[in-house]
């Protein structure tokens, strides 16, 4: 009888202790979250460079290993990711000037649109009246010129914290070595290899077939004659990394510039049937296909992932959602008491393959 009170004493106390647990991890998450939103403006870039340096850290250190001192291997690559954004200002100063260019084309036709909309459905008011397009275009120019002092300074934290993670890459797994016992180090390396890895192929894969919708959206804007079909080729290639909301917000700009661009309906039906033909067969084929197989994530938690780190982040946190998310699987893959929620991030194909 009285072994029978203890272990109902003891599993008392276990239970008490798994809710104390269980209410603590959530503070903790919950104050994460409090600090990642306020402080986002110098946690943002640290992440973002955390993540280059899984890409770019191998090439690091193949130099370092190569006898070339890690400053110069570091400088190498610093100048490659200079060159690259200097190509994409070049082409985004370049487009701006194209766009100048046309409005006043375009705003004549929004003009004569809106006037036909008012004759033919007789409202009772004029969509033209109050309208400043000067002051307008002018609110968005200042609007773009801070965005532009913003991305820079956040460019510029990127690179710096991008330099020291970088310049200490090839000495990581040394220090591992005398941090712990083998066996812990090559635990540790295993799980941080295995995070290199993923994100590395998730982002080649990711940039292929971004890069194959840019092309096809391309190529048919031209084919139907719309105007800038190239930068709305770039812009799906960029947005195409946010998941599903990306290529909705893509197929937006075009479909407006097809409206006022042409008299007629029928183009601007075609660059619907278009986009949405090249979306869905890209979007819900081909990327599922390839990027399931290889992330063994569930299509669930990338979409609670981009919705949390979008509201925690914004356009970045929704780009970075599935890296993330791959990550947090990959650390509780390797720990038995987190492994179960690894089971569950996954996309279950393997266990139901299994079962039948």
């Amino acid at each position: 009888m009285q072994l029978e009170v203890d272990d109902m004493s003891n599993a008392g106390r276990l239970q008490g202790t798994n809710l104390i647990a269980g209410l603590l991890s959530v503070l903790v998450i919950t104050a994460i979250c409090f600090v990642l939103r306020e402080a986002q403006q110098v946690i943002l870039p640290l992440i973002i460079a955390w993540l280059l340096s899984y890409i770019l850290g191998p090439v690091v250190t193949f130099m370092t290993r190569r006898r070339i001192p890690a400053g110069l291997a570091v400088s190498f690559v610093l100048l490659l990711i200079m060159g690259v954004g200097y190509l994409g200002g070049l082409f985004v100063i370049a487009r701006i000037q194209v766009f100048r260019a046309a409005f006043p084309m375009y705003e004549d036709r929004v003009m004569v649109l809106l006037r036909e909309i008012t004759e033919t459905w007789d409202l009772p008011f004029d969509p033209l009246v109050g309208i400043d397009w000067g002051g307008t275009l002018t609110g968005w120019m200042a609007g773009a010129g801070r965005w532009a002092v913003t991305f820079s300074m956040q460019l510029t934290m990127v690179i710096i914290y991008l330099i020291f993670l970088l310049l200490g890459k090839p000495y990581f797994n040394a220090k591992l070595r005398a941090a712990y016992n083998e066996k812990q180090a090559a635990r540790i390396a295993n799980v941080l290899g295995a995070i290199s890895t993923q994100i590395g192929v998730y982002l080649s894969l990711q940039v292929l077939i971004s890069a194959v919708t840019g092309v096809f959206v391309w190529l048919g804007l031209t084919w139907i004659g719309v105007d800038f079909a190239v930068t709305w080729g770039v812009l799906a290639f960029f947005l195409n990394f946010i998941p599903t909301v990306g290529s909705i917000v893509a197929s937006i700009p075009p479909l407006l510039i097809t409206f006022v661009q042409f008299e007629s309906l029928w183009p601007l039906l075609g660059v619907g049937a278009l986009l949405l033909t090249i979306q869905m067969s890209i979007g819900n084929f081909v990327a599922p296909k390839v990027l399931g197989e290889r992330l063994n994530l569930s299509p669930v938690v990338v979409l609670l992932s981009l919705v949390f780190w979008g509201w925690l982040l914004g356009i970045v946190g929704a780009l970075l959602s599935v890296p993330i998310a791959s990550s947090i699987k990959i650390v509780c893959e390797n720990f038995a008491p987190l492994r179960p929620i690894s089971i569950m991030m996954g996309s279950g194909k393997l266990h139901y393959r299994a079962e039948t």
